[in-house]
Protein backbone atom coordinates (compact mmCIF):
# COMPACT_ATOMS: atom_id res chain seq x y z
CA UNK A 1 0.00 0.00 0.00
CA UNK A 2 1.53 3.37 -1.21
CA UNK A 3 0.97 6.29 0.76
CA UNK A 4 -1.79 7.97 -0.79
CA UNK A 5 -3.71 4.82 -0.23
CA UNK A 6 -2.91 4.18 3.40
CA UNK A 7 -3.76 7.62 4.05
CA UNK A 8 -7.12 7.66 2.46
CA UNK A 9 -7.85 3.91 4.82
CA UNK A 10 -6.90 5.88 7.69
CA UNK A 11 -9.28 8.84 6.85
CA UNK A 12 -11.98 6.10 5.92
CA UNK A 13 -11.58 4.65 9.05
CA UNK A 14 -11.75 7.47 11.60
CA UNK A 15 -14.47 7.80 12.83
CA UNK A 16 -17.17 10.35 12.50
CA UNK A 17 -17.60 13.68 14.82
CA UNK A 18 -14.61 14.56 17.32
CA UNK A 19 -12.13 12.36 18.62
CA UNK A 20 -8.68 12.79 20.12
CA UNK A 21 -6.15 11.39 17.76
CA UNK A 22 -2.22 11.26 17.03
CA UNK A 23 -0.04 11.70 14.33
CA UNK A 24 3.86 12.78 14.28
CA UNK A 25 3.59 12.76 18.28
CA UNK A 26 1.51 14.79 18.86
CA UNK A 27 -2.26 14.76 20.07
CA UNK A 28 -4.91 16.82 18.17
CA UNK A 29 -8.55 17.20 18.41
CA UNK A 30 -9.60 15.88 15.15
CA UNK A 31 -13.37 16.32 13.77
CA UNK A 32 -14.77 14.52 10.82
CA UNK A 33 -18.25 15.05 8.80
CA UNK A 34 -19.47 13.25 5.89
CA UNK A 35 -21.90 14.72 3.29
CA UNK A 36 -23.76 13.38 0.43
CA UNK A 37 -24.18 9.93 1.75
CA UNK A 38 -20.47 9.97 2.46
CA UNK A 39 -19.59 10.60 -0.55
CA UNK A 40 -17.39 14.05 0.62
CA UNK A 41 -15.53 13.52 3.66
CA UNK A 42 -14.38 16.77 5.90
CA UNK A 43 -11.39 16.29 8.36
CA UNK A 44 -10.23 19.11 10.67
CA UNK A 45 -7.53 18.68 13.14
CA UNK A 46 -5.84 21.15 15.64
CA UNK A 47 -3.01 20.37 17.81
CA UNK A 48 -3.89 20.60 21.45
CA UNK A 49 -1.32 22.97 22.80
CA UNK A 50 0.00 23.48 19.67
CA UNK A 51 -0.44 25.34 16.88
CA UNK A 52 -0.69 23.00 13.68
CA UNK A 53 -3.47 22.97 12.14
CA UNK A 54 -4.76 19.98 9.47
CA UNK A 55 -7.62 20.73 7.36
CA UNK A 56 -8.72 18.79 3.93
CA UNK A 57 -11.74 17.39 1.68
CA UNK A 58 -12.05 13.58 0.27
CA UNK A 59 -14.76 13.67 -2.92
CA UNK A 60 -15.02 9.84 -3.58
CA UNK A 61 -15.53 10.40 -7.12
CA UNK A 62 -16.62 7.85 -10.18
CA UNK A 63 -13.25 8.03 -11.44
CA UNK A 64 -11.25 8.35 -8.45
CA UNK A 65 -11.01 9.81 -4.84
CA UNK A 66 -10.09 13.18 -5.04
CA UNK A 67 -8.10 14.53 -1.76
CA UNK A 68 -8.27 18.06 -1.26
CA UNK A 69 -5.74 19.99 0.86
CA UNK A 70 -7.04 23.09 2.58
CA UNK A 71 -4.15 25.78 1.76
CA UNK A 72 -1.40 23.42 2.53
CA UNK A 73 0.84 21.20 0.85
CA UNK A 74 -0.77 17.58 -0.27
CA UNK A 75 2.52 16.27 1.48
CA UNK A 76 1.74 17.61 4.74
CA UNK A 77 -1.37 15.86 4.59
CA UNK A 78 -0.72 12.25 3.40
CA UNK A 79 2.01 12.17 6.64
CA UNK A 80 -0.49 13.39 8.95
CA UNK A 81 -3.23 11.03 7.64
CA UNK A 82 -0.44 7.89 7.44
CA UNK A 83 0.48 8.49 10.93
CA UNK A 84 -2.97 9.28 12.61
CA UNK A 85 -4.24 6.94 15.03
CA UNK A 86 -6.79 7.15 18.13
CA UNK A 87 -5.34 8.14 21.26
CA UNK A 88 -4.57 4.60 23.29
CA UNK A 89 -4.56 2.63 20.44
CA UNK A 90 -1.41 1.48 19.37
CA UNK A 91 0.30 1.38 15.64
Amino acid sequence: MNLQELALARLRDWPLGTTIGLSGGRRYAVSKSAYASGRSIKLVATELGGTDYISLNLYELAQAPRLAPCEMPLAKVLAFLSELRPEGKQA
